[in-house]
């Protein structure tokens, strides 16, 4: 086998600040209609312990809602944090063979900045399906009317219209400097110790954001993290952090007790993870339901009990 280009070991980067972003989960009433009241709480209780609110992302069914649900979102966030900082998907439906919609993102950008918050800037079929200088040169186009965004590489594990870049289109987007970031959803480790010594060698404020619930201990190696599994637990996710801050040891077990909650809930189907936040939410009394978006995949009620033990061994749970 050929050699690494990088070294994982030497890449630990200790008693770092992390940043976090957590992809809030967008709860739903018996009704049908979204819980208002729950959303903007979650909202609320993750900024309070240091971690963005990242809203109408996969984990807020994105995908799913129509766009007065995607309006009314944002004007909870805006409303709920009062100026504090929050980010948002930029998300455009389309189908394979589609070209680029480039008013079409610019629509959901102007939306998102109006209520104060950051872009990031979902794939779509006319986005990735392009050549690699056409892509980069749709970001360009994206950032001309964007103060700041953050891009999104997503495996099509989770979505049709997903893609992992090649290095050089990459690199190619990190060089574009409203672009301050970009989440990585590849779900394996190699491609993203890949980008974080690009990073370091290209750009060093450029923020890789890990998308790997499978592996979230990539905060060792210098990402910092945007996920769907935080939105269970950003209060243990903040503990986490300032354990790997402080240097202590304690990061490593609590740590190691999130991420089979990851391994759990992330199974196949994936994108049913969003119904076992639903469920360990509700048993933590966050939510009045533990109901998901009627489209979205669903996991069975014997998962509510396993939930509970691994909510009791995280003691967050009763």
């Amino acid at each position: 086998m050929p050699e690494a280009a990088y070294d994982p070991v030497s890449m630990i980067k200790p008693r770092r600040k992390l940043t976090g972003i957590s992809a809030v989960l967008l709860p739903y009433l018996e009704s049908g209609e979204i819980d208002r009241d729950s959303l903007s709480a979650h909202i609320a209780r993750t900024a309070e312990v240091g971690i963005t609110p990242a809203v109408n992302m996969d984990t807020g069914y994105v995908n799913l809602i129509d766009e007065p649900t995607f309006i009314e979102v944002l004007k909870i966030a805006q409303q709920t944090l009062n100026g504090g900082s929050f980010v948002a998907g930029a998300f455009v439906s389309d189908q394979p063979g589609a070209s680029f919609d480039a008013d079409g993102y610019q629509r959901k950008i102007d939306l998102i900045q109006e209520h104060g918050g950051t872009p990031v800037i979902f794939q779509s079929f006319g986005l990735v399906e392009q050549s690699p200088a056409e892509i980069i040169k749709s970001y360009q186009t994206i950032a001309a009317n964007s103060d700041r965004f953050i891009g999104f590489e997503l495996t099509k594990d989770l979505a049709p219209f997903g893609s992992v870049y090649d290095l050089d289109t990459y690199a190619a987007l990190m060089e574009i400097p409203q672009c301050i970031g970009a989440k990585h959803s590849s779900f394996h480790r190699e491609p993203e110790w890949e980008r974080l010594q690009l990073r370091d060698q290209k750009r060093p404020d450029f923020k890789v954001f890990t998308g790997n619930d499978f592996g979230i201990d990539m905060v060792q190696y210098g990402s910092d993290y945007l996920l769907g599994l935080s939105t269970f637990a950003p209060d243990l996710f903040a503990k986490r952090d300032a354990y790997w801050a402080a240097g202590d040891p304690a990061f490593y077990e609590l740590n190691d007790q999130l991420q089979y909650l990851g391994y759990f809930t992330f199974r196949s189907p994936s994108p049913a993870y969003k119904h076992s936040a639903a469920q360990f939410l509700h048993l933590r009394g966050w939510t009045k339901t533990n109901l998901t978006h009627p489209q979205s995949p669903t996991r069975p009620d014997t998962d509510i009990e396993v939930l509970r033990e691994l909510g009791q061994r995280l003691n967050v749970i009763d």
